[in-house]
């Protein structure tokens, strides 16, 4: 039981880990682009899952007590709302932490380029106008694919 408080590093240590694993991550999630935080697959699942069982170690190190991962657990959700209402507070921060939307349509026309740039396959597009009812994007005046990954529409 002794073992199970005890931590193989300074507390500030964790804090340390878990912020700048956190911001790392969110630049390596921002570098590959806006379909990454979208809708998720299976394949995203896996990734998931595999980018948080690496990140551990980077987190808290080889610690096997108890109190170091709730510390560096708790470091990461503090950072995630620090940075959430900053986020809340500041255009610019949160423009830099979301990114723009991407036009994919306009006035009733695929912006090819724009897709390819975004990796939104056109079969992709098409669900996500299926799924809005509609069966092609003539009536589309704007359709944007959004920094958390969705796509959505405005008709004409």
């Amino acid at each position: 039981m002794h073992d199970l408080l005890e931590i193989s590093a300074p507390w500030w240590t964790f804090v340390i880990r878990g912020v700048l694993t956190y911001f790392g991550l969110l630049v390596l999630m921002r570098l590959t682009g806006k379909r990454t935080l979208g809708d998720m697959s299976a394949f995203d699942l896996i990734v998931l899952v595999l980018v948080g069982g690496t990140l551990r170690t980077t987190i808290i190190g080889h610690d096997e007590g108890f109190i170091g991962p709730f510390i560096g657990v708790a470091s990461v959700l503090a950072t995630d709302k620090a940075l959430g209402w900053a986020c809340t507070r500041s255009t610019l921060i949160n423009r830099i932490v979301e990114g723009l939307p991407a036009i994919l349509i306009r006035k009733g026309h695929r912006n090819i380029a724009v897709l390819k740039a975004q990796n939104v396959p056109e079969a992709a597009l098409d669900r996500a106008l299926h799924a809005a009812g509609l069966t092609d994007e003539r009536s589309i005046e704007i359709g944007r694919l959004e920094p958390n990954g969705k796509v959505t529409f405005i008709r004409q």
